[in-house]
């Protein structure tokens, strides 16, 4: 019996896919052209923005990105920040991402050492598949890369070794619904978690692979002295889906599936045929776990808590943030509720990001901030935005989004906004052939049930009051953002509009032109306005 998951349909998951989807934000209609809304209407400028960059992020939804020190890594392009410069580096030796079109799933830092798990969306019978790729392994701080292709097992296997029995198992021969959703590695060693592909070890640092046997669902301590009759199948099972892996400061392996949290104290050494594992999964008990789906795994090295995002993968289920501090035998839950993305923990605090913005506790999860929308000096993320990742390091604190990065240095009280920086001179490095311009908008087209608002970005002709007028196509007034709000010349200033007319509905299709004027100076642009 082989398993080859063609689609994402042929195995059974749990609820919700693990890609991170933006919201929509829908409305009544109320006529063919115009919706009244009732949510809070942007129209506003905002600036000086931070200095233009040409080697500008790449996008600004940041689902995976991790620090170490003043570097911060992040995707989907494996990109480089150092020491909080305006400048994100293009690993142009990383061929599968910067000629190809791998993307960062999972990263994982030491020092000089980077293990990033690359994945692709591919397409099949229509649909959009979630497809492994591999492995690039930098050991010089991101100056060459070698590229590990992602291990798949042969046809063949259809046994696997386990305490001195030969398990029957279910091979996984395609890459499709096995992308490295995380990886970690001590040593030599690395693991990581791969969906279909379950938890995986390489004990030679990427040249060789071992698929780890997991407890399956009714069996809470797997021990290779047991005797065990079931076979190793994910498609039968959701303890064999992999998705979140950690090694902790004791050199315990926490493996999180969408069935429940693996423990074990030898797999970092021992053969993979001996390694034993207890499992722990949710149930109506309040020294449990909220949730059996483990997105996330992250140590605490204030007290060497374990933390683990919960979500939901079958009916009872809640979602929220769980911690234990004796190895998975008991568990304090946190934020019941919540679908959190990311745990991190800096200067005493813990963050955590999640669908409804930013929570931060500084006293171990008794009490929490709630962010629901993070503003810095001169902008802001938007309402709806989704919080996805968290890195911390040298008292700094990442928090990416789905639009762009919210960056903090006193522990949340102030905020540094990041986002792609398209220069109005020249371009970046992603498209370095572009014409000057003094004004653009964008996403350009703009759709408010996709983008929630269009950021209008300017170099101020003149110093003064400035003032930015919206006409539909037949020149009439739609809306005036922000008039009297004072710019000096030459500098750079972002303007934010929803799609919202003066009277509170939603514009209709078609152009909309905007007028930017200080004194007797102007700017003229366009938008293209699309549902």
């Amino acid at each position: 019996m082989k398993i080859y998951f063609p689609c994402r349909y042929e195995i059974k998951v749990p609820n919700r896919m693990p890609s991170v989807l933006k919201k929509l934000l829908f409305v009544f209609l109320l006529s063919f052209s115009f919706s009244f809304v009732h949510s809070i209407s942007y129209a506003q400028i905002t600036g000086p923005t931070p200095p233009e960059s040409f080697n500008s992020m790449a996008q600004n939804s940041i689902s995976n990105m991790s620090a170490l020190g003043d570097s911060l890594w992040i995707g989907p392009f494996l990109q480089l920040n150092i020491g909080n410069s305006p400048d994100f580096i293009f690993p142009a030796n990383a061929d599968s991402i910067a000629a190809g079109r791998g993307r960062l799933f999972s990263i994982s830092l030491a020092q000089d050492t980077v293990v990033a798990g690359l994945g692709f969306n591919d397409f099949i019978a229509g649909s959009s598949v979630q497809t492994g790729m591999g492995f690039h392994i930098s050991t010089d701080g991101g100056v060459e890369w070698s590229f590990i292709p992602l291990p798949l097992d042969n046809e063949d296997e259809t046994t696997i070794p386990y305490g001195g029995q030969q398990l029957t198992s279910v091979p996984v021969i395609v890459p499709q619904q096995s992308v490295p959703y995380n990886v970690t590695f001590s040593g030599d060693t690395i693991f990581y978690a791969g969906w279909a592909s379950g938890i995986r070890r390489s004990t030679d640092f990427g040249q060789s692979w071992e698929r780890l046997v997991l407890p399956p669902r009714d069996v809470s301590i797997l021990d290779p002295s047991e005797n065990y009759d079931f076979v190793f199948d994910p498609r039968l099972d959701d303890n064999f889906l992999g998705f979140s892996v950690m090694v902790d400061s004791d050199g315990f392996v926490w493996a999180g599936t969408a069935g429940g949290i693996n423990i074990s104290e030898n797999a970092l050494t021992a053969d993979a045929d001996q390694i034993r594992w207890q499992k722990s999964r949710a149930s109506n008990s309040t020294g449990s776990m909220l949730g059996n789906w483990i997105i996330r795994i992250r140590e605490n090295p204030a007290d060497n808590g374990v933390w683990l995002t919960n979500w939901i993968a079958g009916s009872g289920e809640q979602q929220g943030l769980v911690v234990s501090y004796d190895k998975g035998l008991t568990f304090e839950r946190h934020l019941s509720g919540q679908r959190i993305y990311d745990v991190n923990f800096s200067d005493g605090k813990i963050f955590a990001a999640g669908d409804n913005g930013v929570f931060i506790s500084s006293d171990n999860g008794q009490s929490w901030n709630h962010i629901r929308q993070i503003r810095g000096l001169n902008s802001f993320i938007k309402e709806n935005a989704d919080y996805l990742s968290v890195a911390t390091g040298n008292n700094r604190v990442w928090i990416g989004t789905t639009d762009g990065i919210a960056m903090t240095e006193d522990g949340g009280e102030t905020w540094d906004l990041i986002r792609v920086n398209f220069p109005l001179s020249g371009g970046n490095q992603f498209a370095d052939q572009t014409r000057d311009v003094r004004a653009y908008a964008y996403p350009n087209p703009f759709s408010r049930r996709v983008h929630d608002i269009i950021r209008i970005k300017f170099e101020a002709p003149a110093s003064g009051n400035a003032s930015i007028r919206l006409y539909d196509f037949g020149m009439n007034l739609v809306r005036e953002i922000e008039p009297g709000f004072p710019v000096n010349s030459g500098q750079n200033y972002e303007a934010v509009w929803d799609g919202i007319d003066a009277a509170g509905r939603i514009v209709a299709n078609g152009p909309i032109f905007y007028r930017i004027s200080v004194g007797g100076s102007s700017i003229d642009g366009k938008i293209l306005v699309l549902d």
